[in-house]
């Protein structure tokens, strides 16, 4: 199925729905490196061409200060999945006030220059499409906000490529492969043991 196609299937769900003046919130789940950004920067296009208004959240941009995330005294693994976004304060600023059809949201902004996070004031047209673009979408906290999730599938080996190429930031190769061992990957195999989250998705898009 193209993208063309998924965005007239969500837009059918969305006229299906009992309210078209509400927020229809769409979900891209899927784990690091799988192509979300990519993916969504072209959905948010197609559905403007339907006439309708998108906007794009990236669930990177409200992660919390590293002192919260880092050095706890947990697992690498265990830190990133729970402790890398404040999840009650999500669920509560974001996805259940979209659920409730706020227009007017204050999100904690993650300030990367200076390792601080502040209130971002976002105001949004009535009945928005919100693509709300991150991993872990499905955790148990948050599924229950989404109207439509895709999830975007992309094999191991091609995800490692990605971000070991792409996350410079990290340090050296070995540095960074020890930090997708110890951290991010033990974390993305629990969520897809617990949470099964291409079963739940609407519809899985195979990226390459």
């Amino acid at each position: 199925m193209s993208i063309q196609e998924i965005a007239d299937r969500l837009l059918a769900q969305r006229s299906n729905d009992a309210s078209t003046d509400c927020h229809f919130i769409v979900g891209i789940d899927g784990l690091g490196g799988a192509g979300k950004t990519t993916f969504v920067n072209k959905l948010q296009q197609t559905v403007k061409t339907r006439n309708c208004e998108a906007v794009i959240l990236h669930l990177d941009d409200y992660i919390v200060e590293t002192r919260k995330r880092y050095d706890t005294g947990h697992d690498e693994w265990y830190e990133y999945y729970y402790f890398q976004w404040d999840i009650q304060l999500l669920e509560a600023e974001l996805f259940q006030k979209l659920h409730d059809n706020s227009s007017d949201l204050t999100l904690p902004l993650y300030e990367r220059s200076t390792d601080t996070v502040i209130a971002e004031e976002l105001e949004l047209p009535p009945a928005t499409v919100v693509l709300i673009e991150g991993v872990f979408l499905q955790r148990k906290e948050w599924r229950e906000y989404f109207d439509f999730v895709i999830f975007i599938d992309c094999t191991p080996e091609a995800r490692a490529e990605r971000v070991l190429n792409r996350d410079l930031y990290i340090g050296d190769y070995q540095t960074r492969l020890k930090k997708y061992k110890q951290r991010y990957w033990q974390a993305e195999d629990y969520y897809m043991n617990s949470e099964n989250p291409k079963s739940g998705a609407d519809y899985i898009y195979s990226s390459v």
